[in-house]
């Protein structure tokens, strides 16, 4: 197999990259007055200008040719029809399926899991109308207010980002609570805001032995157990997973058991019953029009041409910058409150699906894959680490998020909020040159001696590229799209790097050392297999937990 870089398609690129790393991106909008127009795409309510990168129209044909020459459409189409695209694994990644709606089959090892997704949608919608029309009442009458969802990774991370974006969806008398750290002062804090006899708690975890969620899950029964009392447990407690028999030895009532698939993998499985949490805040005909904004995205991923495909595009910007111009960062800005806490999400979507050395066939990989993922809201960001974006030595791309409608119609204030996602993307390409400086000095009342060594300090370089993604207004149907627009970017760069999305065996040796330093911390004995520095941190703990 030629390697990655081998490839002419690479060393076109690389060529290119040099010829053109001197262009200004100024310069390009004086000489191209169709460049907006020309490096703009748009889908339904989301709008996409990519015009402040650092490429020419060549660019884009060089990295559609490399995009060919990876096979992407072929693995398009594997990923999509459900071939081992999780090849370490042996397994599909079908999570598209889950959002779309109207497959009346697609077999799976002789099952239809089109079947099974619809009966599990059926399952949610029942369950769903019971809690937010109160027949599914508490204990002692009492219907759900609180929803409590305990989870981490993918079980946390979705549901905790879907529900903030979509809170103005929300059933006025519902709220949604999260525990996901292992942390028993994050857990009390949850416990003092809610009533237990009002309140749903929600197990979601694929395997059903993730240890911070049956832990976090064992403490919680046993407190709901003292204050409301041992048999009411399957009136508050419901779970979503893959292994049904080990949620049933955890005492859940099968009817409440939820569930999901090997094929589903846990950062992409918020389009399942994960996102039940999100169902029962925004009611199960909003759910749907979120799974059918993702399905939008999918079908524009299997049948656009690249050069007109919003993921490809995005995820072939992304190996441009990472891979010929050593971009090791990539900054995602929202400029919306809803999406606080998107940037965490994509976190784990790019970072643990990409973030890889090893290539298909084993061999240890010569490039740059994933990016790390920085970020935060807009303005915060501003007063915070854009300082660096700005004049730093760092070379970071931004995707900076808009969103054009004002939840609360205050205008003044979204004009300010827009304002400054724009001023940053244009100030990021433009920056400001030393005469340019030395010049507003001058006109502040600055002496030429002091404007001329102030101005050094005022310089920014510029050229520096961004994407700007412009939603209308954040719904259940464009808060799906903008989620499967990175999915399918994180699949492009992947598919192209030769790499497995899919897997993450990079989380396992952790948690086997920690299995061995629990046994150890338990029985009050260490093993000298550690290095000096682990034995020595144990024996500190220990000196602190056990001080006599």
């Amino acid at each position: 197999m030629t390697e990655m870089t081998d490839l002419l398609e690479w060393q076109a690129l690389k060529t290119h990259q040099e010829q053109i790393a001197p262009l200004k991106m100024q310069d390009c909008f004086l000489q191209d007055a169709d460049r907006f127009s020309r490096f703009s795409l748009s889908l339904g309510d989301l709008f996409l200008d990519y015009s402040k990168n650092r490429i020419l129209p060549n660019t884009i044909h060089l990295l559609c040719q490399l995009a060919e020459a990876s096979h992407l459409s072929d693995k398009i189409q594997q990923l999509f029809m459900g071939d081992s695209v999780n090849y370490s694994e042996n397994r599909p990644a079908l999570h598209a399926v889950l959002r779309t709606l109207n497959h009346n089959s697609l077999t799976l090892n002789g099952k239809n899991i089109a079947s099974d997704v619809q009966s599990a949608l059926d399952k949610m919608r029942i369950f769903v109308e019971k809690v937010r029309n109160k027949t599914w009442r508490g204990a002692t009458g009492k219907p759900i207010r609180h929803i409590v969802n305990i989870g981490i990774g993918g079980s946390h991370l979705g549901p905790l980002m879907a529900t903030h974006a979509l809170a103005p969806f929300a059933h006025p008398e519902l709220s949604c609570h999260f525990i996901s750290n292992i942390d028993s002062l994050h857990l009390h804090q949850v416990l003092n805001k809610i009533d237990p006899e009002s309140t749903l708690f929600i197990i979601s975890s694929k395997s059903f032995t993730t240890l911070e969620t049956l832990t976090n899950a064992s403490t919680i029964r046993h407190w709901f157990e003292k204050t409301v009392g041992r048999n009411h447990f399957s009136q508050h407690f419901v779970a979503v997973t893959a292994s049904f028999e080990l949620a049933k030895q955890f005492n859940m009532n099968e009817d409440t058991i939820f569930p999901l698939w090997d094929w589903v993998g846990g950062r992409y499985s918020i389009w399942s019953a994960i996102g039940l949490p999100l169902a029962l805040l925004i009611g199960m005909d909003a759910f749907l029009e979120f799974l059918t904004g993702a399905h939008l995205v999918d079908q524009h991923f299997q049948t656009q041409a690249f050069s007109q495909n919003i993921p490809v595009i995005l995820g072939l910007l992304g190996i441009w910058y990472i891979n010929f111009f050593g971009a090791a960062h990539h900054a995602i800005i929202p400029y919306a409150h809803q999406l606080q806490y998107f940037r965490a999400y994509l976190q784990q979507l790019d970072m643990e699906s990409n973030g890889k050395n090893i290539s298909k066939k084993g061999d240890p990989i010569n490039f740059l894959t994933a990016p790390v993922i920085l970020g935060e809201q807009g303005c915060n960001g501003q007063h915070a680490f854009h300082q660096l974006l700005h004049q730093g030595p760092h070379f970071i791309p931004v995707d900076f998020i808009l969103v054009g409608q004002d939840q609360h119609d205050l205008l003044h204030h979204h004009d300010i909020l827009i304002g400054s996602g724009l001023s940053q993307a244009e100030a990021l390409m433009r920056g400001k040159t030393v005469a340019e400086a030395f010049s507003e000095l001058q006109q502040e009342g600055y002496s030429s001696t002091e404007a001329f060594q102030l101005a050094k300090h005022k310089v920014i370089p510029g050229n520096r590229p961004s994407n700007l993604l412009f939603l209308k207004k954040i719904t259940p149907t464009t808060l799906g799209m903008l989620i499967a627009i990175y999915e399918h970017k994180t699949f492009v760069q992947g598919a192209i790097w030769g790499i497995n999305s899919f897997d993450q065996w990079g989380v396992e040796l952790g948690k086997t050392l920690l299995s061995t330093i629990l046994a150890e911390l338990k029985h009050n004995n260490a093993a000298h297999s550690h290095d000096a520095s682990t034995l020595g941190l144990i024996q500190h703990y220990k000196k602190i937990r056990n001080p006599s």
